[in-house]
């Protein structure tokens, strides 16, 4: 019996998990509207002012294909760092002071809820 509870119980807090995940990626999408006057989500679309965003979840840093990277992101990109959600999130407070010299003119996400939702939209986009 109390095993059955206990999976219950597990069953319900993953549903929960993924129902919270799910409004966060719908807000993350929503913040992202601002984000697309530079990013985009197709990475076959050039000239932008920033590199395409999909795909990002495990990439490289400073290596989206055709893009002219900044010499710090290029360089943490040689360094093996990869983008996940941790990193991405602490970017996004505050892109300047994480990786000094970027060419990211944003300036970075002040609520950490904001910061949340948005990369866990963009971890999720392929």
């Amino acid at each position: 019996m109390r095993s059955a509870s206990a999976a219950l119980a597990i069953a319900g807090a993953l549903l929960a998990a993924q129902a919270g995940s799910a409004q966060e990626s719908e807000a993350g999408e929503r913040l992202f509207a601002t984000c697309q006057a530079c990013h985009s989500l197709d990475p076959a679309k050039p000239g932008m002012a920033g590199p395409h965003l999909a795909g990002l979840a495990g990439r490289r840093i400073g290596t989206a294909e055709g893009f002219d990277y900044s010499p710090v992101l290029r360089a943490a990109g040689a360094q093996g760092l990869s983008w996940d959600e941790e990193r991405l999130k602490a970017y996004l407070a505050d892109p300047d002071s994480m990786f000094k010299g970027s060419w990211m003119s944003a300036p970075g996400l002040g609520r950490e809820a904001d910061r949340s939702a948005l990369a866990v939209f963009l971890m999720r986009q392929r």
